[in-house]
C-alpha cells in the first residue's frame, strides 16, 4: 500500500539527506551558460517551477516542488509550494528561501523498470526523498531504503524517479556526482 500522505513528515523523525550539498546550487555571482553570463535573478523569475529544501526538522533531505513568486533581495526568493499547506488549510505555504535551498525542477528522465541498488527519489509527505531500491516486486512496485531513518517503504513506479545532484549549475546522475 503506497504511504499515506501529510502536509509535514513526522517531527520526531529526523530524515537526512544520503547526498550532502556540495556546493551551493546557485551563486548570486554570474555563472557561464553557454558563453553567456546568467544571473540567479534570471533562472528563476516569476513563476518558474523549482524545488526547495529546508534545513528544519523533519523536513532535511527532502526537496518540495514549489514556483517562484518574486525575488526578495539579492538572494532570496517569496516562493509558494505546490503541495505543502497553510496551518488553516486555507491557501498553499509561501516562505522566503535563499538561494542555496532553491534548484530548478530536474530534467524528467523515462525509466522502464528500476535495478536493486539504483539510487532513486521516492514521493512520500508531499516531497521527493532520496533512497535506494532494496526490492525490486511485482507489478511495478519497488521498495526503497531511505538511510537517513532506516526505513523501508513501499512505492509504485509512478511515485519513483532517478536521483539527481544540482551541482555547478548542472543536473548530473548520482553516479556520476560520486565521481566528481
Amino acid at each position: 500500500m503506497p504511504p499515506r500522505r501529510r502536509n509535514k513528515p513526522d517531527p520526531n523523525i529526523n530524515r537526512r539527506s544520503a547526498v550532502k550539498n556540495l556546493e551551493p546550487y546557485l551563486k548570486e555571482e554570474e555563472e557561464e551558460e553557454e558563453g553567456e553570463k546568467v544571473s540567479t535573478h534570471e533562472i528563476f523569475t516569476k513563476g518558474t517551477p523549482v524545488e526547495v529544501s529546508s534545513d528544519e526538522e523533519g523536513f532535511n533531505g527532502a526537496w518540495f516542488a514549489a514556483t517562484i513568486v518574486e525575488a526578495v533581495g539579492e538572494d532570496k526568493f517569496l516562493i509558494e509550494y505546490q503541495s505543502l499547506r497553510t496551518e488553516d488549510d486555507s491557501a498553499f505555504l509561501r516562505e522566503e528561501i535563499d538561494t542555496l535551498h532553491i534548484r530548478p525542477c530536474p530534467p524528467e528522465t523515462v525509466v522502464d523498470h528500476f535495478s536493486l541498488l539504483q539510487e532513486v527519489d521516492g514521493y512520500y509527505n508531499d516531497g521527493w526523498w532520496v533512497g535506494v531500491i532494496s526490492k525490486v516486486l511485482r507489478g511495478s512496485r519497488y521498495v526503497v531504503y531511505f538511510r537517513g531513518t532506516y526505513e523501508e517503504i513501499e512505492f509504485q513506479h509512478s511515485e519513483l524517479r532517478l536521483h539527481q545532484d544540482w551541482i555547478g549549475g548542472k543536473w548530473v546522475m548520482a553516479s556520476r556526482a560520486l565521481h566528481l
